[in-house]
């Protein structure tokens, strides 16, 4: 009797060497491990917001700027805007927050939020599509919607970018809203907390917001090389897309599941035993 073949995505035995992977993991994961001395240099980090201010002194250099718009028939499109700029200030604070926290990765911007920091689901998703297709490693949304009937279409986006090791940082909503992307399990989803160590980060035993970082009493960059004083989980989740920026490039085989792992194990509340 002639046995069943294997059913797709099974592995043949002649194909298990192919896959052997040698961890660079030590027997403990410090967080010296993970990122000391890492400046985020070769990591390409995604702005997805209301635009970068190129000009402003804490930002530096903007690698790439796209606007996502929609056409007459309301189909969003990319359109390349080379120097787009800012309409509000906000994706200028989350960059200038990433290129303090590791100052050589590249910062990109997509532009789907207008002057008043507001913008629509379907554009944002489509931005969110294009800058998973580019390869960025990093993504911040320090933004999310309130439209159920997108969900499915920006779980699925999310779940291609966690297969494709692009890592997407996503800001738990500042009020008691049903929101999306950031309750997704795909995502790592952060709220803020009070700490005033811009690398101090918590991991939450009770997901769906999964870390917390600096988020209170911040100053940060806007618009007209100009600074502010805020708060919010927006730049909470800045500052853990910085800190993710720092691990990959020191460790640029991760891929998401185990970027996510040593996140929980070199956060300030956990305790490895030995």
């Amino acid at each position: 009797m002639t046995p069943d073949p294997l059913p797709a995505q099974s592995l043949l035995a002649d194909d298990v060497s192919g896959i052997s992977r040698v961890s660079p993991w030590p027997h403990e994961v410090t967080r010296e491990w993970a990122l000391g001395g890492s400046t985020g240099a070769g990591i390409r980090v995604c702005v997805l917001d209301s635009g970068i201010d190129q000009e402003h002194p804490l930002v530096g250099d903007i690698a790439t700027s796209v606007v996502v718009e929609s056409d007459e028939e309301g189909v969003p499109f990319v359109r390349d805007e080379g120097e787009s700029g800012d309409l509000f200030g906000h994706g200028t604070a989350c960059a200038g927050i990433i290129r303090k926290l590791a100052p050589d990765c590249e910062i990109a911007s997509v532009r789907v939020l207008g002057n008043d920091n507001r913008g629509n689901g379907a554009i944002m998703a489509h931005g969110l599509k294009w800058a998973i297709e580019q390869g960025y490693r990093v993504i911040n949304m320090s933004l999310s919607t309130t439209r159920h009937d997108l969900s499915a279409l920006l779980h699925d986006l999310i779940d291609d970018g966690w297969y494709r090791r692009t890592a997407i940082f996503a800001s738990a909503h500042n009020r008691s809203v049903t929101s999306y992307p950031w309750r997704f399990s795909s995502v790592f989803s952060v709220g803020s907390h009070e700490e005033e160590d811009p690398l101090t980060f918590f991991s939450n035993p009770a997901p769906p917001v999964e870390f917390f970082a600096k988020g209170v009493d911040l100053e940060v960059a806007w618009l007209g090389g100009s600074t502010i004083s805020s708060a919010g989980n927006s730049f909470a989740t800045a500052h853990l897309s910085g800190i993710a920026a720092l691990v990959l490039a020191k460790h640029p085989e991760l891929n998401s599941h185990e970027l996510k792992n040593i996140l929980h194990l070199i956060s300030d509340n956990t305790e490895v035993s030995s």
